[in-house]
């Protein structure tokens, strides 16, 4: 008498590939909905930071700190200059003041070669909150991206 031969049938193995293959498609969509969300966590945080600095460089301009032309709105000129600072108008040693430690990259923005300053798009001062335009200073930043946020809201106007 021969003994029965051990292992798993062939219904065995596609019932567990059919289980598989279900868990599989159930979890993709979870991953990329969590990559979206931490890209928007980093968005929210970039744009406050950003936002925050520009805040600042007006204070520290309207506050005599760096030096202003009369027609100037009082806020930067470009991004670079929160990160590279400005000096000290009030500082006898011309030390700069900083705003920014780095500027922070628009997760969206897909070139990952681009400089930081570039992914972001830039309203001047003196352009509409409903068309924002480049000009003589950065009043304010945006993402550029065309996509829609998981509330419902165009990256652009956050």
């Amino acid at each position: 008498m021969r003994g029965r031969a051990h292992g798993f049938t062939l219904i065995e193995l596609v019932v567990t590939m059919a289980i598989v293959g279900i868990l599989a498609s159930v979890a993709v969509p979870l991953r990329e909905l969590s990559v979206q969300r931490t890209k928007e966590h980093e968005l929210r945080a970039a744009l406050r930071q950003i936002r925050e600095a520009l805040d600042a460089y007006k204070l520290a301009t309207e506050d005599g700190r760096m030096l202003r032309r009369v027609d100037s709105s009082g806020y930067p000129r470009t991004l670079e200059e929160l990160e590279g600072g400005v000096v000290d108008a009030k500082d006898a040693g011309a030390r700069k003041i900083y705003f920014l430690r780095r500027l922070p990259r628009d997760p969206f923005y897909p070139q990952t070669d681009v400089p930081a300053a570039d992914t972001w798009g830039k309203r001047a001062y003196a352009s509409p909150p409903d068309a924002p335009a480049e000009g003589e200073d950065v009043f304010d930043v945006y993402s550029r991206s065309e996509r829609i946020g998981l509330n419902g809201l165009a990256y652009r106007a956050w």
